[in-house]
Parts: structure tokens; C-alpha cells; sequence
């Protein structure tokens, strides 16, 4: 019987923001309770990594199963409310994604939360496999006015504006609960459904749900350069934690919860106040902090609780093994670069030899990881680590070990070659530079 699916993806979520990744108590107590507990009763792994470390690109990955560089609007870092209205900049209605191939098997299909694939009309949700769509379009937008950092109001049902009062959190868990309830008769009778639920948290504005004031006071700058804490980037963390909680309960009392695939993930790395130990770096790094990634699956019908795996992998593989379980099959043009896990999700001990690649026009970036070892240029400088020694990327091996160093160069360079070139007119988009704060 084919499994529900959702897919619940943070914004900006560091790797040791989670308390089963080894957070730190938060003032009022545990941050993550009811995430950590996905992760106790299923499956957590330890070397899982985002297809980015910034948000658009990876979600282009996540959608086509396929690397970000292969359509233009993937080579944006990100696209920005800039591009509205731009004809190239967003995922092309054509190109087949895990909603529209799911579908195709089935599957209900939905999407609550963030989009950032491009604006209508040309790009949307409801043209790339949803058949349904609650939330933002844009990158970013304020929790409470619900704005984007141009001003437009960014909230939306399918294509059209919507207007409600509420924390942007909470509105998005409630949603989702909802739909639960409304695909519970199809689900008990055999048509599975698959949630996208794409939260904004903890992404900035630095807004829980008690800071409604703070909504007018940084509606020209989203990027609230002049506040947040620790303690309030945990908070918001806590709020998506406490929806979750609440869907996982809703799945429980409906009796779908046995057979729901939970995947639980981030975009990338996390930003000025996330919490990466040990890892260095953070969004728009290619250093293990800005792409290393929580990856937690639930599944009591088939992953055994309490389970570790240490397999390599990156989002578009987590796409693509949801495609697997749902049945479904590739578009024989539009190959798969991402690889099923549906086999450690059973036996989570295995592994297999997976490569992983990454670009970024920003500092001119390259990484390559394989097995224990990871190739990375950054301002023209290249090193070579054995992460499994040496998490934290100081100890570079490259003059040590220069024909380990050169074979990975020459693969990475070998796997550049079919993928597009990254074009002139490409963006760089940084909220902020070191006249704003202190480089980590």
C-alpha cells in the first residue's frame, strides 16, 4: 500500500539546532521535543547535506530531483523579489517534479509553506504538480503583515492573494493539520496524499509569535539587521516544533500515522544565530555548516525506531526516494541525478558510494565529498579534508596528499562538465556583509 508522504522543510535550520543533533536547552527548555522525537522513533543520519547552501537553488534540486545548474533560475543565489515578472527566473511549468509525478501514481498533492521557485504567471505551484497551494511565493516575508521585502503582500490560496490574521508558523500547521483531516477518508480508502509543508522558520525576521510590534518596525529591511537573539531564533524553532507536534498527533488520531513517510529536513545551512557545532560556516558556505543538514525519516511501517545511518546524501536523493515509494518512475528526458534511499530506510546500517557535487558563483565555490574525504575551493584556494578526522575543515591535507587532492579536482571538474555553465548575468543576493557584523 503506498504511503502518505510530507515533506517538512525549515528555513535556515543549522545542524546542531535540533536537540536529538545535540542542541542546547533553550531558557524555556527543550527547543525541538516533538522533532526529536520523529527522529527516536525512526531514523536520523549524520552525513546528510543540503543540494545548496541557499534556499532557491536547493528547493530547485528538491522539486525536479534533479541538480539546480541543469535550469537557469537554479543559478540564482536566490532569486530575489527582484524577479518578479521575470520570464526565466522559476521552475518551467514543463518540467516534471515529484508533486506531478506522484500525482500521476495517484497521490493527492499539496503545498503549505514557501514556494521560491519563481512568480506567476509564468511559474507557481499549481503549474508544477500541486493541486493545491497555501503560502508564500517569495523568499522571505514577515510573519505577521505577511509582506515580502518589496512590500507586497505575499500570502496566497493557489494563485490569489489572501488576507488572515496570524503568526506566519502557525497559520502554515494549522493548514496542514487541516488538510490531514479533509484527506483522511481518501487516505483510509487508499489514495494517498503528499504535503509539502515548507516552513519560513526559522528564516528572518527575528519574530516569535508574541513580537506582532516588530512588524512595522522592520518591514523596510526584512533582513532585521538590528535584532534577534539566540533565544528568539530558538523560539521560533520551538513554534514550528509545536506544529509539527500537533500534525504528528492529528496523523495519530486519524490512524494514518503508521503508514506516513515524515521526512524532516532544511534547506541548508543555518545563519546568524543558528547553532552548527562542530562545524564551520553557515548559508551561502559551501563549509560543511552551510550544507550539512539535519535529515530525519519516520515511517513506523517500515524504518526501525531509533535508528542511525551515516549514508551520504543530499536533498534531491530524499526527493527521489519519495518518488520511489510513491511508485513512481522518472520522465525518461528528464533523467534523475538524485538517488533512491528507499533501502536504508529498511535497513539503515547499509551504505553505498554516493559522490555529491557543489557550485556557487559566490566566492567561486566547488565541493566534492566522497566517502571520508571533501575537495572545496573558496576564493581560488583549494583544500582537502578528511572530514570523519576533522569535521570542522582546518587541518587541509592538499600538500600532503596532492594526487588525492588532484583526483578529486579532476573529478569535480569531470561532473562541472555536464551541467550548464553558470551564466554572466547570474545574481549573487547577500542581506548583509561584514560592515553589518563580523565575519563567523
Amino acid at each position: 500500500m503506498q504511503p502518505n508522504i510530507i515533506y517538512i522543510v525549515a528555513d535556515d535550520l543549522g545542524f546542531a539546532d535540533l536537540g536529538c543533533y545535540g542542541a542546547r536547552k533553550a531558557q524555556f527548555g527543550d527547543v525541538s521535543p516533538n522533532i526529536d522525537a520523529l527522529a527516536a522513533g525512526g531514523l536520523k543520519l549524520t552525513q546528510g547535506y543540503a543540494n545548496s547552501p541557499v534556499c532557491s537553488p536547493t528547493r530547485f534540486a528538491m522539486i525536479t530531483m534533479r541538480y539546480q545548474y541543469r535550469l537557469r533560475g537554479g543559478m540564482e543565489e536566490p532569486i530575489n523579489s527582484r524577479s518578479k515578472g521575470n520570464p526565466k527566473l522559476g521552475l518551467p511549468p514543463e518540467i516534471p517534479t515529484l508533486p506531478s509525478l506522484l500525482r500521476d501514481q495517484g497521490y493527492a498533492t499539496a503545498l503549505i509553506g514557501k514556494w521560491h521557485l519563481g512568480y506567476p504567471p509564468s511559474f507557481g505551484p499549481l503549474r508544477s504538480g500541486y493541486d493545491e497551494f497555501y503560502g508564500i511565493m517569495a523568499g522571505g516575508v514577515d510573519y505577521f503583515s505577511h509582506c515580502s521585502g518589496t512590500g507586497d503582500h505575499d500570502l496566497f490560496v493557489g494563485e490569489s492573494e489572501h488576507h488572515e490574521v496570524g503568526y506566519l508558523t502557525d497559520l502554515l500547521s494549522q493548514r496542514a493539520i487541516d488538510y490531514v483531516k479533509r484527506q483522511t477518508d481518501n487516505a483510509v480508502q487508499g489514495k494517498p496524499f503528499f504535503l509539502s509543508l515548507h516552513y519560513t522558520a526559522p528564516h528572518w525576521p527575528w519574530e516569535t509569535r508574541d513580537d506582532a510590534h516588530l512588524a512595522d518596525e522592520v518591514k523596510d529591511h526584512l533582513f532585521h539587521l538590528h535584532g534577534g537573539n539566540v533565544e528568539t531564533y530558538r523560539r521560533m524553532i520551538h513554534h514550528m516544533d509545536e506544529g509539527i507536534g500537533q500534525l504528528v498527533k492529528t496523523l495519530r488520531e486519524k490512524n494514518l500515522l503508521h503508514n506516513t513517510l515524515i521526512v524532516f529536513t532544511s534547506d541548508n545551512g543555518g545563519e546568524r544565530f543558528s547553532d552548527n557545532w562542530p562545524l564551520v560556516g553557515g548559508k551561502m558556505d559551501l563549509t560543511e555548516g552551510g550544507i550539512r543538514v539535519p535529515w530525519i525519516a519516520h515511517w513506523p511501517a517500515t524504518i526501525p525506531a531509533n535508528s542511525v545511518s551515516h549514508q551520504l546524501c543530499m536533498t534531491m536523493d530524499w526527493s527521489a526516494t519519495m518518488l520511489d515509494v510513491g511508485g513512481g518512475q522518472a520522465h525518461s528526458d528528464y533523467p534523475l541525478d538524485g538517488v533512491s534511499l528507499k533501502a536504508i530506510l529498511r535497513d539503515p546500517d547499509q551504505t553505498f558510494d554516493r559522490p555529491l557535487y557543489w557550485r556557487m558563483n559566490h566566492r567561486h565555490q566547488r565541493a566534492m565529498r566522497q566517502g571520508p574525504w571533501k575537495y572545496l575551493q573558496v576564493d581560488n584556494h583549494e583544500y582537502l579534508f578528511n572530514l570523519e578526522q576533522d569535521a570542522r575543515e582546518r587541518a587541509n591535507l592538499s600538500k600532503r596528499m596532492p594526487e588525492r587532492m588532484n583526483e578529486m579536482r579532476q573529478q569535480w571538474m569531470q561532473w562541472s562538465s555536464t551541467v550548464p555553465e553558470i551564466p554572466e548575468d547570474a545574481t549573487v543576493s547577500l542581506g548583509f556583509s561584514n560592515a553589518d557584523m563580523p565575519q563567523r
